[in-house]
């Protein structure tokens, strides 16, 4: 297997040019038509439509338009290609240029890198020429190969059931990480898919649905999938207000401990509560602290007719004024001392979302049945591993995210739909699928003091369960490609 360094100093030649380029990609496109659909999916699971989209390496345009972009740009170095992409779709726009040249006065949500890294001599260079095609929301989005496919690409390059590549520099992921970093991105996950490439019923079903997803043979698949953002550059307090909803039903003797423990953050910090129908007073205790505290931003919602922490949360985070959104669980269990914690995460652009893990620190005795933290350690293992992302603790009440990256998983809600009774996982899940940031905060959980849990350990373990399919469909296999 060769190592990247030994072809490095090697000029790359192009694809063919001319009448066999304008032929040549719709033709291997269509002889690999399973592959290709794969790779289609990959990036419109990634991508959001209607998102503004540059494509480097674009060749004839098939992944570009299968984005759906509001504006889509695409830049190869093959003037053939272009031709070809300027009338197969005459919506988008592209560019003849040389990526190493790259020089466009515009700003894109995404960059697409499908397939052209090992064709590229010097792909820092490149990277440096995007990096001021990005804001700080811009996702970068690159697919490769496997280099332990190497071989096998290269046997099927010379028997002519794959398009040939006269050069070809593969690298490992952690290469491509590397390089990311070096070029001011950050990386926030990699993964892959597909073991097997063509359409061989039923091996096909088992090989790519089934053995690629299971630890050890994630390691053969075919598509590694890299997706990294620009280096942050860190906010100041004053730049940022703070939100803390309170979701509480029957909490009426931990309010004014909640009021008093919960601190000032960034520019301002409001409190909201959202009560859940009440039967112990908890309304009128949080009304009582509002005159009393006359010198914080406190109010009060009534959840009504909703049920649930989760449409208590969305219900609090759709009143709420502040630049940054947050949970306190009104049980005090996860301390409102670590909230500044969370802010300076995510001030500091560490993470965009930014949760909570009980499984750290020792926890107080009393504060979690032995049951329950099994059922967590269970829980955060399975959905690590649906996720892609590392998740110690799935259902720690305390998360936090910049509302307008809430806003976008919120408007894009419907890929999952109303599922969570939780609140933890709407978040969990959109955070994945918007490609944010994740990190995670250590907390010291504690014991209650005041009345008794809501969680039945049997009926939402069985929730649970349900909501871990969900994150199997919809993220693990991206939908069937058939």
């Amino acid at each position: 297997m060769a190592e990247p360094d030994n072809k490095a100093s090697k000029p790359p030649d192009n694809p063919p040019r001319g009448r066999s380029a304008r032929k040549l990609m719709p033709r291997w496109r269509k002889r690999n038509s399973y592959y290709y659909r794969w790779l289609d999916q990959i990036y419109r699971f990634t991508v959001r439509p209607d998102s503004r989209v540059l494509h480097v390496g674009c060749e004839c345009g098939d992944i570009l338009a299968a984005v759906k972009p509001s504006y889509g740009v695409g830049v190869d170095d093959n003037p053939e290609y272009i031709e070809l992409a300027k009338k197969r779709f005459a919506h988008l726009k592209f560019v003849a240029a040389d990526p190493h040249e790259l020089d466009l006065d515009e700003k894109f949500d995404y960059v697409l890198i499908c397939n052209s890294l090992g064709r590229w001599r010097d792909i820092q260079q490149v990277l440096e020429r995007i990096r001021p095609l990005t804001h700080e929301s811009t996702r970068i989005v690159i697919t490769y190969y496997n280099h332990l496919w190497e071989a096998i690409l290269g046997f099927g390059s010379l028997i002519r059931i794959r398009r040939p590549y006269p050069y070809q520099n593969w690298l490992p992921t952690q290469d491509i990480e590397n390089l990311l970093k070096l070029s001011d991105f950050d990386v926030i996950r990699s993964t892959s898919y597909v073991m097997l490439p063509k359409r061989i019923p039923p091996l096909t079903a088992f090989f790519n649905y089934f053995l690629s997803l299971l630890p050890g043979f994630r390691f053969f698949n075919l598509v590694n999938l890299v997706i990294a953002r620009p280096h942050p550059t860190p906010a100041r307090d004053e730049d940022l207000s703070v939100s803390v909803i309170v979701p509480c039903k029957n909490e009426r003797g931990n309010i004014e401990d909640a009021i008093n423990r919960i601190p000032e953050m960034g520019r301002s910090t409001e409190i909201i509560f959202v009560d859940g129908n009440s039967t112990d007073g908890t309304a009128a205790e949080i009304e009582a602290q509002i005159e009393k505290n006359a010198d914080r931003n406190i109010r009060l919602l009534h959840q009504g007719d909703g049920q649930g922490k989760g449409d208590a949360v969305r219900k609090g985070f759709a009143a709420a004024t502040g630049d940054v959104l947050v949970i306190q669980d009104a049980d005090l269990t996860a301390p409102p001392e670590d909230l500044p914690k969370f802010f300076r995460a995510l001030r500091d652009g560490k993470g965009e979302f930014i949760n909570g893990s009980r499984l750290v620190y020792p926890m107080e005795k009393q504060a979690m049945r032995i049951l329950n933290l099994l059922g967590n350690k269970f829980f955060g293992a399975l959905f690590s591993w649906l996720l892609g992302q590392r998740f110690r603790d799935t259902l720690c009440g305390t998360k936090m995210i910049r509302r307008r990256d809430y806003e976008l998983i919120e408007a894009n809600r419907s890929y999952f739909g109303q599922f969570d009774p939780f609140g933890d996982f709407d978040l969990i899940f959109g955070a994945v699928k918007q490609n944010l940031k994740v990190v995670e905060v250590p907390v010291t959980y504690r014991a209650r003091t005041y009345g008794s849990t809501n969680i039945s350990r049997f009926k939402h373990g069985w929730l649970l369960l349900r909501m871990s399919w969900i994150a199997f469909k919809k993220i693990k296999w991206l939908g069937r490609i058939r």
